[in-house]
């Protein structure tokens, strides 16, 4: 769990070291026409990938989850990384209220002092005084709504669905949004160097999925939840050591509640769940 924790930060760093004439849409192809390709190629000979049993709600995730990584790599891009990672993991408090809206799951008081604490860890962070870069802190909150609401839907089509189709539909529809935008502009990678991080994006993202699932036949689903929310402190590592990022108090302290918020609300959904298992880890499939 800890490998693909490693390869999903692998994969945010790719995103915020490319250079500045690739945009979202660039990225975004090759992350999600790669990974189509790498899916089909990997797991095609399983018969037929395309199966599934709710194509409405598998279009509807899909949707969702491409908000969520479009979002959060706008927000990669514009902010400090482990800004924007600290704010996309507000996805689980957002997770929490869609439960309730979806399912009528009922919210106990732990999980609302978590939600509480999230969104006065959002406050902390931002100040409410975000400057010239308020889109970028905008966009990453946002991925974690949308992020949120993707978990929600997964854990529906988690009932009749296997992992494998609903990434693949993810990748596929995640291609055809972006294949025009790309089209229109086309960026192709000039040199060896390029070419190494496109393909690494695409491929970070396929083998953290791949060491996520093999973990699980090690550990349960709320243990490997717990694993999963290392690849908020790898970031932030890099970020910080790597990038040359200098955070604030306030990145420190609203780092911490959100965090923290998010391992409670993981905790205590692995005691409560009434649905197939779907905690912190799914947040790799809604977004990569």
């Amino acid at each position: 769990m800890l490998a693909s924790a490693l390869m999903f930060t692998l994969l945010d760093g790719l995103i915020k070291l490319m250079g500045p004439e690739y945009g979202v849409w660039d990225i975004a192809f090759y992350r999600w026409g790669g990974g189509f390709v790498l899916l089909v190629a990997i797991f095609g000979w399983q018969g037929n990938l395309f199966k599934t049993h709710n194509l409405k709600l598998m279009t509807l995730r899909s949707i969702t989850g491409c908000i969520t990584f479009l979002s959060l790599t706008a927000a990669i891009r514009t902010i400090p990384l482990s800004t924007a990672m600290v704010l996309f993991f507000t996805f689980p408090a957002f997770s929490a209220l869609f439960s309730a809206l979806l399912f009528r799951e009922r919210i106990s008081k732990a999980e609302l002092l978590c939600i509480v604490g999230t969104l006065i860890g959002v406050s902390v962070l931002l100040d409410f005084e975000l400057g010239g870069e308020w889109i970028g802190y905008l966009l990453g909150l946002v991925s974690g709504v949308f992020a949120g609401f993707t978990v929600c839907l997964i854990k529906i089509l988690r009932q009749k669905d296997g992992p494998v189709v609903i990434y693949l539909y993810f990748c596929m529809l995640g291609a055809a949004i972006t294949v025009g935008p790309y089209c229109a502009h086309p960026i192709i990678p000039a040199s060896g160097i390029e070419w190494l991080m496109v393909s690494g994006i695409a491929c970070s993202s396929i083998i953290g999925q791949l060491f996520m699932n093999q973990g699980f036949q090690y550990c349960k689903s709320w243990e490997g939840g717990q694993f999963m929310t290392s690849e908020l402190v790898f970031t932030a590592i890099l970020g910080i050591y790597f990038l040359g990022e200098q955070p604030t108090w306030r990145f420190w302290l609203g780092g911490v509640l959100i965090l923290m918020s998010a391992i409670l609300l993981n905790l205590n959904k692995a005691k409560t769940i009434s649905h197939p298992e779907v905690t912190m880890t799914e947040h790799q499939a809604a977004i990569q």
